[in-house]
């Protein structure tokens, strides 16, 4: 059964360091905890979800900002973790707390801004969550980061370049680094996500 809402939040999630910028603007419902959001931003990016991430947000209630991310079982630290990793978005965003930070595998550091642009009254014929907006494709999962990925689109670009087959190939034969389609992103189920 699904809980009653009856806000969304309008987030606009930008890929830092990277000209012309990668963002995606999507709409969640209220009631959606930060494993959901995490959920979310992940189909909207495109990313895999196969990497660890964490959220850096500042708490309204103590002024100081936490990180939220994927808790180490048995460490004190860590379950507390949890029970913000647990809370509702709506508990921390607000007009007045607009930003958070989300990065996104650990080893390339894909970092993200966050901005809570509006919340709005839900409609009841939509289905969130919902992608209403973007630009430009994903970087490809395990490409190095933003200066790895710089580099692949150098070579992708070059067809003389020693490496251009081998990236290609590597890259499953085409990859257009300006394709964004709204209609192509479809979200999963949080809960079920969280099983697998």
């Amino acid at each position: 059964m699904k809980k009653k809402y009856n806000q969304v939040y309008q987030f606009k999630i930008t890929l830092k360091g990277i000209k012309p910028p990668i963002w995606r603007r999507i709409q969640v419902l209220e009631t959606y905890t930060f494993w959901d959001f995490h959920v979310a931003i992940q189909d909207a990016m495109g990313w895999s979800d196969y990497h660890l991430h964490e959220f850096k947000i500042l708490n309204p209630s103590t002024g100081l900002k936490v990180n939220v991310g994927i808790p180490i079982p048995d460490d004190a630290f860590y379950r507390e973790v949890l029970q913000v990793w647990k809370q509702k978005i709506a508990d921390y965003f607000s007009m007045e707390n607009r930003t958070a930070d989300y990065v996104y595998d650990f080893g390339d550091t894909w970092e993200h801004r966050i901005q809570l642009e509006k919340i709005l009254p839900r409609e009841k014929s939509v289905d969130y969550p919902i992608c209403i907006k973007g630009k430009r494709a994903c970087p490809p999962e395990d490409c190095g980061g933003i200066w790895g990925y710089a580099e692949l689109l150098e070579i992708i670009k070059n067809p003389n370049h020693e490496e251009y087959e081998e990236m290609l190939e590597w890259l499953g034969g085409e990859f257009d680094p300006e394709h964004f389609d709204v209609e192509e992103v479809s979200f999963d189920d949080p809960d079920k996500r969280r099983k697998e």
